[in-house]
């Protein structure tokens, strides 16, 4: 099944009463469009996903540096932009499709999961929760008729759909105003198969909304102290901070021997419960033998936040009596923020000498201490 994403985040944001662009409103250091993109990003079965955006708002996606996905700027509702985003995937194969609104940003792996296996064997599939409160038709503050809730429920996204059927009756329907997708197979009485929603994956409309969710996202924070120190030698390449670095002497080691991103490992699986480098990278495995410790920061990074783990911060010392680190720190800064994926702003780099005493004073070493703070959500 070749299934594709498509998350929409166009819209204006009136009712929010913000300056901020409701899909980059931040919660708990991660916007709303990220937590939706997150949640989504490690369903294997997903191919490519489609952010569709306003492009009033470019510069507040660029920011986020989601990596893997096509951009599409959306239309004027939210029919065109749905349509806009088909469009652009209707020569790539796409069989299935998932809709999603980034103004719902907490669904449940369990929901999308359970999506997925029912859209292999149907062509429209959406979540729903049931109406619990006494359900009446009201008009200008008045009530003056009650409805009978049984059979009243309430439709969610993420909603899954054949690709095909969608894309003719978006085609079909462009100017016409509907709710959401599954309203078009219900207009022309076509079977739509219902999954249990969550009441936890609730739709951001206004301030109140945003505080729902961010009791939601309850959070605790673990902090990780990291340590590495090498020996330097002639014959070597000379890597700190995930940069080469011009210097006639390069530092002994299994990998590439790069301290500073050693500690920085070491200090992420310090901070998030889950061993050490030795434990995860032994230099007694011939495949790490002169390996960049950039490629295994990368599947550490990689490894945190399948756990849940979102970085806050990382302070670095790098003890040297040479070279002089502070002609390289904003290049390491760089490096790491990208291999990390935060901000650079996230990032403290300190230069330091042991006053010519020891093996590091006498230049015959390089040593490394990290200190890094991560913050685990609960899901």
């Amino acid at each position: 099944m070749s299934l594709f994403l498509i998350i929409l985040a166009a819209g204006d944001s009136k009712r929010l009463k913000s300056n901020t662009p409701k899909p980059f409103h931040i919660i708990n250091n991660n916007t709303l469009l990220e937590y939706s993109f997150d949640t989504f990003k490690n369903i294997r079965e997903i191919k490519k996903t489609v952010i569709v955006y306003n492009k009033k708002h470019k510069k507040h996606l660029d920011k986020l540096r989601l990596k893997n996905i096509l951009k599409v700027v959306g239309g004027k509702t939210r029919q065109e932009s749905t349509f806009k985003a088909l469009k652009r995937i209707k020569r790539m194969n796409c069989k299935k499709v998932i809709i999603h609104d980034a103004a719902r940003p907490n669904p449940s792996k369990k929901l999308i999961n359970e999506m997925i296996s029912k859209l292999k064997k149907n062509d429209a599939v959406v979540p729903t929760i049931k109406v619990n409160d006494a359900t009446k038709r009201a008009k200008k503050n008045m009530i003056f008729k009650n409805i009978q809730r049984n059979s009243l429920r309430f439709s969610q996204t993420p909603q899954g759909f054949t690709f095909k059927k969608i894309y003719e009756k978006h085609k079909k329907n462009i100017n016409t105003i509907f709710d959401d997708d599954s309203a078009l197979f219900t207009e022309d009485d076509e079977k739509v198969i219902t999954i249990n929603g969550s009441k936890s994956n609730l739709k951001i409309t206004d301030s109140e909304d945003l505080n729902i969710f961010s009791n939601l996202k309850k959070r605790k924070t673990y902090s990780g102290i990291g340590f590495d120190i090498h020996k330097l030698v002639k014959g070597r390449k000379l890597y700190l901070g995930g940069i080469k670095v011009a210097y006639p002497l390069g530092l002994k080691g299994h990998s590439d021997a790069d301290p500073v991103v050693h500690a920085i490992i070491d200090s992420l699986l310090g901070a998030c419960g889950l061993g050490d480098i030795g434990k995860l990278f032994s230099d007694k495995n011939k495949k790490y033998k002169n390996i960049r410790s950039t490629t295994l920061l990368k599947k550490i990074i990689k490894l945190i936040k399948s756990k849940n783990f979102s970085i806050n911060n990382v302070d670095i010392n790098i003890i040297a009596q040479k070279p002089k680190i502070k002609k390289y720190s904003k290049k390491m800064i760089q490096t790491i923020s990208k291999l990390c994926e935060i901000n650079s702003n996230q990032i403290n780099i300190k230069g330091k000498t042991t006053e010519k005493l020891g093996l590091v004073g006498q230049g015959e070493a390089i040593v490394s201490e990290v200190i890094s703070s991560v913050t685990k959500y609960d899901q």
